[in-house]
């Protein structure tokens, strides 16, 4: 059997976060989307489910047709049994825990703002996540500055006192 490695892009928008995720039911896309409109009043999102048997359909939903449409464009070129939420007025820390407790949720790859790549296996007639490209490596090790910074950031944010 031949194993071929693909890296996929996400395509989103900037100023647009994404969970990938593999999970593994018909019913996930209802979950997911419950999870997601109670965590954040005025999240706005867009899912897609991409079934690994029966007729392997991408099921989509969310309450934006722009990040639905992205979502399910994006899903189909990835893997089966993997769910991709692109969303907009909420952090991934804002709604990371209740997609987690979805019980149909296996795993999550990432929950991230950043460019993300997606490094696929793909096998016969199946794909398969390897592993994930979550923006940038990193450059030098903090400074005071910068913990300074990072200290103030979160303070400005809301999420210390």
């Amino acid at each position: 059997m031949e194993l071929e490695l693909e890296c996929v892009a996400i395509e989103k928008d900037e100023g647009t976060s994404a969970i990938l995720g593999h999970a593994g039911f018909i019913k996930t896309v209802e979950d997911l989307y419950e999870a997601m409109v109670g965590s954040v009043p005025g999240v706005k999102f867009g899912i897609a489910f991409a079934e690994a048997s029966g007729p392997c359909l991408v099921r989509g939903d969310g309450n934006d047709d722009g990040l639905r449409r992205q979502a399910e464009n994006n899903i189909l070129k990835i893997a089966g049994h993997t769910f991709l939420i692109l969303f907009r007025e909420a952090y991934p820390i804002n709604v990371i825990n209740n997609v987690r407790n979805v019980s149909e949720v296996a795993t999550i790859y990432c929950a991230t703002s950043n460019p993300v790549q997606v490094i696929v296996a793909k096998a016969e007639n199946s794909r398969s996540i390897i592993g994930i490209v979550d923006g940038l490596s990193s450059r030098a090790i903090e400074s005071e500055d910068d913990e300074q910074h990072r200290s103030k950031l979160l303070r400005d944010l809301g999420y210390k006192k």
